[in-house]
């Protein structure tokens, strides 16, 4: 049953959560603070809700506020989620970003609140599988996120039997993973494709570069209007001119800001409006790439998966 607690003390989570994280909470998701702030309670042996309130609001409560802000955002991830961006990301984002740089220019990838490393990793695997397209070409893939533990937990690269029968292809599972005791543990080549960071989406972006390709995705659905204009703004000062960024299926930039544009050829797909139109120009430089395309779409999308 959820206790009563006074517009204060809801004010102190909704401010901190709000300023800290960019996660916007009403009065009816109290239940949400009961259930995932429980085990701070009892560890910090607080009565209730109030009484951690208030332990917030005194000063050098810094730790306190990182465990209370990393317990309330949300962790979900898994492999190859939702798999339609991953198709679009390996058949077009791919063979069109390759054909427009020289062969000495790095690809950098941005895998934004990136939780426990599921997406960062489905990119490094199919960038392993196109490995023959890329060459000598340096790839540089950054994971990100707020949360200490998601970022460690990345770097370490262990999953649990129940993680990798969420999305993940067999064949992929038999060649990046070795079974350990305690689960199933991505391969060093792929870990060492991946940088993993502590770094807040609100935070100051420019020390992590410039990007080709971004990955925001199921974030800004959590984040009130000014709170998304703010981030793909930010987001949007980190891409390369005919960088590509992907969103979330039930997340869009209309009516939030005029930084970005859809692409016509998929939903959740888009690019920066001072770039050139994001679907023309690279059929021909695509045809080189068309066989091994081919070749990874049939192992993708066959049914030959863990069944969830």
């Amino acid at each position: 049953m959820s206790q009563a607690l006074s517009t204060a003390a809801f004010d102190t989570f909704a401010t901190l959560l709000k300023s800290r994280s960019g996660l916007v909470i009403g009065t009816d998701k109290l239940y949400l603070l009961e259930t995932r702030l429980s085990s701070i309670l009892k560890h910090e042996q607080l009565r209730d809700l109030a009484a951690l309130a208030e332990r917030l609001r005194a000063p050098g409560n810094d730790a306190l506020i990182r465990q209370v802000v990393e317990a309330m955002t949300t962790n979900e991830s898994f492999f190859f989620r939702d798999d339609k961006p991953f198709q679009h990301f390996r058949a077009q984002a791919l063979p069109r970003l390759l054909a427009a740089r020289s062969g000495s220019a790095p690809l950098r990838i941005w895998s934004a609140a990136s939780s426990s490393g599921q997406e960062a990793y489905s990119i490094a695997m199919i960038l392993a599988e196109c490995r023959a397209s890329l060459g000598d070409r340096r790839i540089e893939i950054i994971g990100t996120d707020l949360a200490r533990d998601q970022v460690t937990r990345a770097r370490d690269g262990l999953y649990t039997q129940f993680e990798v029968q969420r999305g993940l292809p067999v064949q992929m599972l038999m060649r990046y993973f070795r079974k350990e005791d305690s689960g199933w543990r991505i391969n060093e080549v792929l870990r060492g494709m991946v940088q993993f960071r502590e770094w807040n989406l609100l935070g100051d972006l420019r020390p992590l570069g410039q990007f080709d390709v971004v990955f925001c995705r199921n974030v800004l659905i959590y984040f009130d209007q000014a709170t998304k204009a703010k981030v793909l703004e930010t987001v949007a000062q980190q891409m390369v001119g005919d960088g590509m960024l992907y969103l979330g299926g039930a997340e869009t930039v209309l009516g939030i800001t005029s930084r970005f544009a859809p692409l016509a050829t998929e939903r959740g797909v888009y690019g920066l409006v001072t770039a050139p139109a994001m679907a023309r120009g690279f059929a021909e430089q695509q045809k080189r790439f068309e066989g091994e395309t081919h070749r990874t779409l049939e192992r993708y999308t066959s049914r030959d998966t863990i069944a969830h």
